[in-house]
Order: structure tokens, then sequence, then C-alpha cells
């Protein structure tokens, strides 16, 4: 019936400590979990992961958008999916020009490989910004 086929269709939540990013339906939700992508589909079973950097995909009806996130965590519960993320960036929100020069600067940064904190702390930089561009398919 039209019923079913309303109910198989996931509720996305997006929050970060500043803002409420969006709340939007999918077919289906692609995120960075800490072991890889992991894809949700609708009734897919009770979840909690965390998140690391990357690239959250969603799609509905075949058109697919992308967000960069830096961490953060996903609960899946009754086709409903909210993710907490340390920060959230539409795709049509990113600055390509300023993530290009995060990801030059924390390359430059690496190759210098001054301090031990300083290394990490560019490692994420570059992983941030390489994210951004990925999601505002800049690869």
């Amino acid at each position: 019936s039209a019923d079913n086929m309303a109910e198989k269709i996931l509720t996305m939540e997006v929050v970060t400590p500043e803002r409420y990013v969006i709340k939007t339906q999918a077919d289906s939700i692609v995120v960075p979990a800490a072991e890889g992508y992991l894809g949700v589909l609708p009734n897919h079973a009770p979840l909690i992961t965390s998140l690391r950097i990357g690239v959250v995909r969603y799609s509905l009806k075949g058109q697919e958008k992308k967000m960069a996130i830096s961490g953060g965590f996903m609960e899946v519960a009754d086709n409903v999916v909210t993710i907490l993320a340390d920060t959230a960036e539409l795709a049509e929100e990113i600055d390509v020009d300023r993530a290009i020069a995060a990801k030059e600067r924390a390359l430059q940064r690496l190759r210098e490989r001054k301090e031990n904190l300083d290394y990490a702390r560019a490692q994420l930089s570059l992983q941030r910004a390489m994210a951004r561009l990925k999601a505002a398919g800049r690869d």
C-alpha cells in the first residue's frame, strides 16, 4: 500500500554545538564511522556510533547531497538518524578557496614536521580540509 511506501524513508537531523544544521528526509545515508564508511537505509537496526572527520552523503529520490563533518556521533532509531557533529558544513556552505588554503597550510606544516603536537594538529587540519573539498565536489 501507499502507507507502506511512505514509511520507508529516513529522517536525518544534524546538530552541532553551534547550530541546528539540517533536518531532511533521505532514502540512504552514508557516514564516516570510526571503522570506515557506514551506510544507513530505512529500517536499519538501532545503533549508536562515533564518527570521524569525513563526508556524509545522503540521497533522496536519486539526488545525492554531501556535507563535511569533523567527528561526533550518530544515533539511528526508528528511521530517525541523528548526527551530533563537532562541526558540519553543507556542500553549498563550504568556502572552497579557504579549504584549499587550509589544505596547503597543513601540508606545509606536515612537511616542516616541527613539534609532535603541531604534527598531530596539522594532520587533523588536513583531514578537515580534504573532507570539505570532497563534500564541495572538488576533490
